[in-house]
This record gives C-alpha cells, structure tokens and sequence, in this order.
C-alpha cells in the first residue's frame, strides 16, 4: 500500500481480497478498490480514489500489486435539502438524518439516513446526490429527492350477516397527522351483536432521543369473539401506555402497562367451555333468577419486548430482518393471572433480478399461573387459518372446537409463510407484489380446558407435529388508495373431512383482506 493513508493501514487491508498464492483476477482487484474508497468514505474523503498498480513477472508467471490511496480533500457537508414531499414538516424527515449538517461525509451514514427516511410508512422511494459547492472543494450539499406515499387508509361500510345482523363500520388510520409524522387511529364499529369503538395515538419522537409513546382506548361489547363462536357476551374496556426506546441503530426495547375490566356474561346456548370459565373465574353473577351468568375481571398488565429491525422498507421491503419478542403478563395479585410470550421473525432475501424470498413465523404461547386461574381468559385465545397464519382455511376456525362445535381458540399458536416473490411489469413494481407460497401451522391447546368430539368422548388438542395443516398458493399485495389490499388463493394439503366423531376442517380457497399496513 502506498499514498497517504489517513485511515490506519490495518484497516484497509482487511479490505483487500486478493491475497499472495492466489490466481489473479481483475474483478477481485477492482472489488478492492471499491472498499477501499468505500472505507474512506466513511471518514469524510468523499472523493478518494484507489488505484492498484501492478507490476508483472513474466518468467515466474507472478504479479505485484501496490495499492495507491490518493484521499484528496475531506469533505464536509454544508446544507441538506430535501425535495418533493411538501405534506411532511421539515423536522421530521431531520430527526431520521444519521448525516449531520456541519459535519464531514461518511457514504454510511448518508446510506442509513435514505434507509431511514424511506422505512417511514408514508414515503414511498427515497434518492440522494451530493452537490459540490462552487469555490470550496472541500464541502458539498446533499439533496434529497423524497417521493411520497399514502400516509394511511381510511374506510367504513353497511352490511348485513346472518351472524351479526346490521353492521355499519368506519376506521380511520394516517401515520403522518397534520404532517407532525405521528400515528393517529381510530375504529367505529357497531351492529345488534357487537360494538367496538378504539383510539390511539403514537408519538414517535417523544423525546429527542427517540423515545416513542403510544396511547390508547378501546371499548368492546362483543356477543361473539369471531363471527361464528357460541353465544357469549363480553363488555371490555382497555387503557394503555406504551414505549419503546432505541438501544442501538436497529434495536428497541418495550414496556408498556395497560389496565382493562372485562363482563363476560353466559346463557342456555353458550358453550360448556365458555360457561365453565365463567363460572370459576373473578366475580361471579346471575342475571334473571341465574337464568343467565358471568363474571366481572379487572386486569393490570405489564408487557415488557426487545425488537431487531434491519428492513430497508416499511411497505414492500426488498431485504432485511425484523425479529420481535414480547412478554405481557398480569401483575401478581390480579383476579386472573397468566402470561403471554410470543415470537415474530420476518426475513426478506433477495435472490436474483426481481425474485426474493420472504420468510414469516409466529409462535405464541400464553399460560394460567397461580392457584386460582385454570385457563386463559376467553378474550386471550389465539385463532388459526386465514390470510395471517395458514391460508386456504377459513379464518378463525383451526384448532380446538368448543361442545358446539364453534371455534374456541387455544393458548399456543404456531404459524409460518414462505414465499416466493417473482417480478411484476414495472408500472406495479412500487404498489403490488405477487408471490407463490407455502404455509404451514395450527392453533393448539396445552390444558386447562376440557373438549369433547361429537360423541362426547374426551378429545385432546395437545401440540403434535402431524396436526400441522400445509397450504400452497398465490398471494398478491395491492398498496391501494384505501390501504393495503391481500388476495389469496389457496389449496389446503391435509384438511381433515368430517366424520361421524370429529370436526373437519373449514376450508376456503379465496381470502382477502383490507388494511394492516400502517
């Protein structure tokens, strides 16, 4: 190595592929010279240049290679500017910069701040130039040319259902209120058999060290927990505080408390297992001379959660990681006490050109703990099948059934996607993604509840690997004015036909759903 190094030699020759004893090849020595203008970047030399010379031995068949470093003017950056986005306050696409005003050039953090800038939901594509100054070789501007997106989804509708009668429903979700970029949703649902009505807002910047804070609301009376479980009434009411922290680049970590008072309320036509867990759990009630009974329960819950993020996008992310844990549980001393821990991993790998995989796990489990608590409460369960964990199976209905044969839910959820992403024609590359996939999961129960099959013979629902439904199909993903629209076309592999003892499974070939996105 020869010129002036400013960056300590050792350094610089780890970036050097070619080593002495190897056969020469000129794509390993301009890789070279890559990384190493790369690394010089980092320190402001925004335009250094790396040049090997070689010297060749003809009689030994040999080459010498000097590498010569020439890192001309440190470079620093005057103004940065950003263009095409008029709807976001200025202040806000600021705080994403890991490229600092004042400060001298690195390649790597003007990389990380376009990541930044386009992982925010409501930019869709993000470029950058740097600008020589005139008259002063040694600084530069950086320009920034934003292209936004939807900032959210909005909806509403009137319909009609055998099992919840009129509904009329409207939700409302934008991600950069008023251009402040915090998050602000909410859900108005009503109908004869069920109410919902939820608010909450994320500040994503609370403080200037990025601490983000989410508040939220919600009130539900339900009659049903899906639109087909048995007759059950539950009236909760939830509050909430949330906050996550950055610990490094790609890091956070969790805490949140929420305290929430559930009425769950039973009849003639509920379920033997829905009515058990009433009947043993918090307060119980009769209503009209004990033709009816339920429980009141008062919850406080502490959730605690540790986050990886390394997606280069929020919507339609090309490459990176997302891997999420969480614990949630009833502090000690409440009228049911249990825990739920969970697992999200979702990978993106590009393969070649336009074609990646895109891998999507799950693996939730939640426990009764204490003397007084033999199961989850009802409104805890987890559900299989549909576009979010196995599809081709209709949503909701995998895995335990209650005496009525409605679904129940379980306490343990294991679901996994693998997809193969192919290329679309150019003008849908930015708001559509097609992919074949492959799923693969089930909802199970581990104890604490009792089921019975048709006959009324105990049945058990206990994890088992050879109870793990498959699918294949096509998925397509639509980034739509109203939000995030998925179709899907599955084929379920090993659905289970009903018999004259056990529950089958319900199938159902084509799904869709709207929203989720933001």
């Amino acid at each position: 190595m020869a010129g002036d190094l400013v960056v300590p030699e050792e350094e610089l020759r780890r970036l050097i592929f070619a080593q002495p004893g190897q056969l020469f090849s000129q794509q390993v020595i301009a890789l070279s010279e890559e990384y190493l203008t790369l690394r010089l970047g980092q320190d402001g030399y925004g335009f250094a240049q790396v040049q090997a010379v070689p010297e060749l031995d003809e009689e030994s068949k040999e080459v010498a290679i000097t590498f010569f470093v020439d890192p001309r003017n440190r470079v620093y950056v005057r103004r940065i500017n950003f263009n095409g986005a008029d709807s976001v306050n200025d202040e806000v696409f600021r705080r994403e910069m890991r490229q600092l005003e004042g400060a001298y050039l690195s390649n790597a953090a003007l990389e990380r701040s376009q990541i930044r800038l386009q992982r925010l939901p409501y930019i869709e594509s993000v470029e950058f130039e740097t600008v020589p100054v005139p008259g002063s070789p040694d600084l530069v501007d950086i320009e920034f040319a934003v292209e936004e997106g939807l900032p959210g989804q909005f909806g509403g509708g009137i319909g009609y259902s055998e099992y919840y009668g009129l509904t009329l429903n409207g939700n409302f979700v934008h991600s950069n209120f008023m251009g402040t970029g915090n998050r602000v949703g909410v859900d108005l649902s009503g109908g004869d058999f069920y109410k919902v009505y939820s608010l909450n807002f994320t500040d994503p910047y609370r403080t200037i060290d990025e601490l983000s804070r989410t508040l939220s609301i919600s009130y539900r009376d339900i009659r049903q927990f899906t639109s087909a479980t048995s007759d059950f009434s539950t009236q909760t009411i939830t509050a909430g505080a949330d906050w996550s922290y950055p610990v490094t680049e790609m890091q956070y970590l969790r805490f949140g408390l929420s305290a929430s008072q559930a009425q769950m309320v039973t009849g003639y036509y509920s379920s033997q297992q829905a009515a058990e867990w009433v009947r043993n759990h918090g307060n119980p009630f009769t209503i009209d001379g004990g033709q009816f009974f339920g429980t009141t329960v008062e919850t406080l819950d502490v959730a605690l959660g540790w986050s990886f993020d390394s997606r280069n996008r929020f919507i339609f992310p090309t490459r990176g990681l997302r891997l999420a844990a969480n614990l949630s549980a009833s502090i000690p001393g409440s009228e049911v006490e249990y825990y739920i821990a969970s697992l999200d991993y979702t990978q993106y790998i590009p393969l070649f050109g336009a074609w990646m995989l895109k891998l999507n796990s799950e693996l939730a489990l939640g426990e009764p703990y204490g003397e007084e608590t033999q199961a989850l409460p009802p409104y805890r369960y987890f559900y299989g099948g549909g576009p979010g964990t196995v599809r081709g199976y209709r949503e909701s209905w995998l895995g335990p059934r209650d005496s009525l044969s409605n679904p129940h839910g379980g306490n343990l959820l294991v679901a996994n996607q693998f997809e193969l992403v192919f290329p679309l024609p150019e003008r849908f590359a930015t708001s559509a993604r097609a992919a074949l996939f492959y799923d693969i999961g089930n909802v199970f129960h581990t104890g604490g509840v009792t089921f019975y099959d048709r006959l009324g013979d105990r049945v058990s629902y206990d994890f088992d690997a050879e109870r793990l439904k498959h699918s294949v199909g096509l998925a397509v993903e639509w980034l739509a004015p109203l939000g995030l629209l998925r179709f899907s076309y599955g084929l379920p592999l090993n659905a289970d036909e009903e018999t004259d003892r056990f529950w089958g499974d319900r199938t159902e070939e084509f799904q869709f759903t709207v929203g989720n996105a933001f």
